[in-house]
């Protein structure tokens, strides 16, 4: 049987973080169908949902509870959109997210933090790094951002010392697996159907029609599980996260850019050492390495990270040093993207594999912002894995980016069945968002799918079947 949340359900996953099991089963044929019960998931869902409220959905998830992986293991930072490229869509999304997401909080009375963010030069050549990233914030409308010298670092943050910042106060924390949850409470509650522990090895077009069915090929989309359970539907939308290339894969979409898992190992503050950090505090980027460099994260729960590292994992869902996966780790090395990166950052990778074994070694990085730390002060925390895209010739694929026959970043791609089975598949791959690791701007990554599903929902047949005709929502 199938494992199904109903509205009870999520509301018990929300305040108790437990499943409700209901063993009703499913009907079967569903006009929506979206694999993935990530935030990524699980807001396309309820977007498509109350934008089309006479289609049926039902939303598909391999684990036995909802946002385990990227969507519970990131930093839980509302990001205000200083980074990225000057009317790139990535960077608009990124400003209206932040403030959609407060506002999305504010409405469902979920806690949040904006604590604010400094991104700290601590030596004269980062300074020339850190103006050309207030002139992007400042193109890109990041709001109430300023520079500040050494007196406003202090002023800000006592214990950090820096030669000058950028000061980012709409930047924020919270917890986005509890956002996620309410995604999904909020599409249970609109008609949606969740099933958990639904892990799926094939999504094809079917030859015929149901046995016993009567609308012939209205369904025509075949989507099975590893346990022999299958849903039918007119369209399909993957939001697969460490996997999304595989189901790009099955479903017949491109599986490039590949997924490459890349683990951050974050150390935590000793709760008597909270004093020492107040917001966000974050290196200037240094364009020369691949990835940002370690940071100081206040979480929700009076916790502080700081770090992380950034190593391949040896497993997709690898949260620990020694976890491993044959198949997962040949994917990966064989690749040639992989390869290529490797070949070009091998100073950089040995630095972070050193630092992720060494606290020292860590904690010395850290001293450059926060002096008065040391390693007593720290111990082991958590680790996430984040979904890297990488393209053939090594490239992180960090902006949005789509082709005819595959999607990846947060865009979409179908495939057309002939007119006579009509059927879409969706792929969308999932990339890596500053700061590391995975999905700490979940929202925006959410936000760019909806906003990009809706160029073509709103054009396609959904509309001819009955459902809300409303222009695209950015």
């Amino acid at each position: 049987m199938l494992r199904i949340l109903n509205g009870a359900g999520f509301r018990a996953v929300c305040s108790n973080k437990k499943l409700l099991k209901d063993a009703r089963r499913l009907q079967s044929t569903y006009d929506v169908a979206i694999v993935g019960g990530g935030i990524v998931g699980l807001a396309t869902a309820r977007e498509l949902i109350l934008r089309h409220p006479n289609l049926s959905f039902i939303l598909v998830e391999k684990e036995k509870e909802l946002s385990l992986h990227q969507s519970g293991h990131n930093s839980g930072v509302i990001h205000s959109g200083i980074y990225y490229t000057p009317g790139s869509l990535k960077a608009r999304l990124c400003v209206r997210g932040a403030t959609l997401a407060y506002e999305y909080c504010d409405k469902k009375g979920l806690p949040y933090n904006r604590c604010g963010k400094l991104i700290v030069a601590v030596e004269q050549e980062e300074i020339p790094r850190l103006k050309a990233l207030y002139e992007r914030g400042l193109k890109n409308n990041v709001r109430d951002m300023t520079m500040v010298d050494a007196k406003g670092i202090r002023e800000r943050e006592p214990f950090c010392r820096g030669i000058m910042a950028i000061d980012s106060p709409y930047t924020g924390i919270v917890d986005w697996r509890m956002v996620a949850l309410r995604y999904g409470q909020d599409f249970e509650e609109a008609g949606g159907r969740v099933v958990t522990g639904f892990e799926v090895n094939d999504i094809s077009m079917a030859t015929e029609s149901p046995e016993g069915s009567t609308e012939g090929m209205k369904h025509p989309i075949v989507i099975r599980d590893t346990k022999g359970e299958e849903v039918r539907s007119r369209f399909v939308l993957t939001c697969g996260g460490l996997y999304s290339d595989r189901l790009s894969q099955i479903s017949g979409c491109s599986r490039e850019p590949r997924i490459v898992p890349f683990r951050g190992d974050y150390l935590v503050l000793k709760p008597e050492k909270h004093y020492l950090v107040k917001g966000n505090i974050y290196p200037v980027p240094d364009p020369r390495f691949p990835f940002l460099g370690v940071h100081f994260t206040p979480r929700m729960d009076g916790n502080v990270w700081l770090g992380p590292n950034a190593v391949l994992a040896f497993k997709r869902e690898g949260y620990k040093l020694f976890d491993f996966n044959a198949r997962d780790m040949v994917d990966a090395l064989s690749f040639r993207g992989l390869q290529k990166l490797v070949l070009r950052n091998i100073p950089y990778g040995l630095g972070e594999m050193y630092r992720g074994i060494n606290i020292a070694a860590q904690v010395k990085i850290l001293q450059k912002y926060i002096p008065e730390l040391s390693v007593s002060d720290v111990l082991r925390g958590p680790s996430g894995v984040r979904a890297q895209a990488l393209d053939r010739a090594g490239n992180l694929v960090d902006d949005l980016f789509s082709t005819e026959e595959s999607a990846t970043s947060a865009v979409v791609s179908f495939t057309r069945s002939p007119p006579a089975a009509e059927g879409a598949v969706f792929c969308v791959l999932e990339p890596h968002w500053k700061p590391t690791p995975p999905a700490p701007c979940v929202a925006r990554v959410a936000a760019a799918v909806v906003v990009l599903v809706f160029v073509w929902v709103e054009n396609s047949t959904f509309g001819e079947n009955g459902g809300r005709e409303t222009a695209p929502q950015t």
